[in-house]
């Protein structure tokens, strides 16, 4: 499938960067995730290091504080460790199973981090959780920690849609996914901490411009179909999951006929960067320069995605 990927995927025009201290980074997160009991020694463990959330979030955020990667990075590991718990470990296989998860969750970033009264509800991924929105407030605006716990509340209301389906075996049409997408990926907390390191975020009036609304779904969904374009390949072969651009594409057409639907989804790939390109220059040619951080960000998200989804032994 990376194969595949290379010679049908246009490779983003950006630089290639990584963050120099992004391989110390990667064993101080797997210690983070490991003091708050989201993963133990064995399987998960290993899991999640051949995910390599480091070498994403450092090619996702190639400069700035090293604590501010290291927030960054913490918050895939803590993706991570929450998509393999609903792809691969069941949690997510119907809504009532992961309804409980998900509200104590909420519960959570309806807090802002704050500590429960009782006992923590959510567990591991609570505490996790928790921490995470503690660092941003202290790190940013108090506009940042709200954008991140609303992104992070679409993304916990996003997969029980995703439980949904998997319930009913069904597949979605391929504009309800696409919409979806945007939310499961967590692209946009991701987003939001990444700008949070670079030192320049957005005002709420440059945020809601329609020229960088059009650039920010782009970029949202080009990182969504990479992924998915070199997913594939695993995730049909041990179990068949209808939350991927190649198998919507696939269930919608005449047949079912998996190579069609990879060049048709790596073709929908290609035609969003050229359009994303395009919108980018539009935007950079106003000449505010209040916007090049979040572009920057954005360039930086679709590189990363690339170049991490090539090495990355996730999905091999």
């Amino acid at each position: 499938m990376r194969t595949f990927a290379v010679s049908a995927l246009r490779e983003p025009p950006f630089p290639a960067r990584r963050h120099d201290a992004t391989d110390r980074v990667a064993q101080e997160s797997t210690d983070w995730a490991l003091g708050h009991g989201l993963i133990t020694n064995g399987h998960r463990l290993r899991r999640l290091r051949r995910a390599d959330a480091a070498g994403l979030a450092g090619r996702a955020c190639p400069e700035g504080p090293v604590d501010r990667l290291r927030l960054l990075t913490d918050l895939v590991s803590w993706l991570f460790v929450m998509d393999d718990a609903c792809d691969e470990d069941g949690l997510g296989d119907a809504p009532t199973r992961l309804a409980p998860t998900v509200a104590a969750l909420l519960d959570v970033l309806d807090r802002h981090g704050a500590p429960a009264g009782g006992p923590a509800a959510a567990g591991p991924l609570g505490e996790a959780l928790a921490d995470l929105c503690r660092r941003v407030r202290a790190a940013g605006t108090p506009a940042a920690l709200l954008r991140f716990v609303s992104e992070v509340r679409e993304y916990l209301l996003a997969l029980l849609w995703e439980a949904a389906n998997r319930e009913h075996d069904r597949v979605p049409e391929l504009a309800e996914y696409v919409q979806m997408r945007r939310h499961t990926g967590a692209v946009r907390p991701s987003f939001t901490l990444t700008e949070l390191a670079s030192g320049g975020q957005p005002g709420a009036a440059d945020r809601a411009a329609p020229a960088l609304v059009a650039l920010d779904l782009l970029a949202a969904d080009l990182v969504c179909w990479c992924n998915d374009v070199f997913s594939y390949g695993k995730e049909a072969a041990a179990q068949p999951d209808g939350h991927n651009l190649v198998a919507v594409i696939a269930a919608g057409s005449t047949g079912g006929d998996e190579s069609s639907a990879l060049r048709a989804a790596a073709d929908r790939f290609n035609d969003a960067l050229a359009a994303y390109l395009a919108t980018e220059s539009a935007l950079l040619a106003t000449g505010d320069d209040s916007l090049r951080p979040a572009v920057t960000a954005r360039r930086h998200w679709i590189r990363a995605t690339y170049d991490w989804s090539l090495r990355a032994a996730r999905y091999a």
